[in-house]
């Protein structure tokens, strides 16, 4: 920042998702597939990739781009830990785009928005007065209500939740992929009469 003057950085503001169906009609469209021909290629294509990313190979899908897994380990491992390759387990699948896809998403249209990108500033002392007063009168939270909550982005949240329930006040009481978290006891609120 040169002379008080703040430094701008473009960031994706995202327009929602477009679905498995949504693609399927749009694929179907442009082609003589029938709707369920798309989604037996589209359910074959899933596998196939699985089982390909599986054995270790990249998967290169022409005019899409180039997918391959990426692993990390349980636990610290070491020239002498036993059992090693029981430690590794896949971390992601990594996906780089063929330059054809690129030039379909074309020219990219950008305009300043009103509004604050950041996420709020707040202390871990407040969001505990904040989660008290939240969980006097809710059973549980999803972490869409933790961002609203405390004026938070995806990532912020995400972070702020993984410590708190790191630090045993919080749990998740459903699944990792669809979390609904609750106060641990002795934290927040006693929440035995809510109903909500």
């Amino acid at each position: 920042m040169r002379g008080g003057e703040k430094t701008l950085h473009p960031r994706i503001k995202q327009n929602g998702t477009a679905s498995t169906n949504t693609l399927r009609d749009r694929i179907q469209r442009r082609c003589s597939l029938t709707r369920t021909d798309v989604s037996a290629v589209l359910d074959a294509l899933s596998q196939v990739m699985g089982e390909e990313l599986a054995d270790g190979r990249r998967v290169h899908l022409d005019g899409i781009g180039y997918f391959h897994p990426t692993l990390t380990t349980t636990e610290p491992v070491t020239e002498d830990t036993k059992r090693k390759n029981t430690k590794v387990k896949l971390k992601a699948i990594t996906f780089r785009a063929d330059q054809a896809l690129k030039n379909e998403v074309g020219k990219i249209k950008a305009k300043c928005l009103e509004g604050n990108f950041h996420s709020d500033k707040i202390t871990n002392e407040e969001i505990d007065r904040r989660l008290t007063r939240y969980f006097t009168t809710h059973a549980f939270m999803r972490r869409k209500d933790f961002q609203a909550l405390c004026g938070l982005l995806v990532s912020t949240a995400n972070h702020h939740l993984r410590r708190l329930c790191s630090e045993g006040k919080l749990k998740n009481a459903a699944l990792p992929k669809q979390p609904i978290y609750v106060p641990v006891n002795g934290y927040y609120a006693d929440n035995k009469e809510i109903t909500e």
